[in-house]
């Protein structure tokens, strides 16, 4: 059984960085899809990156030009490098594996993921 802890997240000012990381256990996430999700309070689980096993990224347009997503397979890991953040990057980050293969129209659904990790804040305030 795969699990999932992510860790990295914390108060953060306008224009700062954060490294989030995604620490598999149980099974090796070089056979799985991996996806980078955010929820707001108030708002639905939004998709942000994913990247494939053939290390193919994606990203939406909320992330596009400020976050990198990166898996390292040798350390059972994935990262996602935010830069110039902003107050409305604000929630809790979750990270997320699915199968050997996603379409990348199903890269940003939650549906497509079968394995969450509980979440890490993500707060961006002056």
């Amino acid at each position: 059984q795969l699990q999932l802890v992510e860790s990295g997240g914390g108060l953060v000012q306008p224009g700062g960085s954060l490294r989030l990381s995604c620490a598999a256990s149980g099974t090796a996430l070089k056979g799985h899809t991996i996806g980078w999700f955010r929820q707001a309070p108030g708002k639905e689980r939004e998709g942000i990156s994913c990247i494939r096993t053939s290390d193919t990224t994606f990203y939406t347009d909320s992330a596009k030009g400020r976050f990198t997503i990166s898996r390292d397979n040798a350390k059972n890991t994935a990262h996602l490098q935010m830069l110039s953040l902003k107050p409305e990057d604000t929630a809790v980050y979750y990270c997320a594996a699915g199968p050997v293969f996603v379409s990348i129209g199903r890269c940003e659904l939650p549906g497509a993921y079968n394995y969450w990790g509980q979440g890490t804040q993500v707060t961006v305030s002056s």
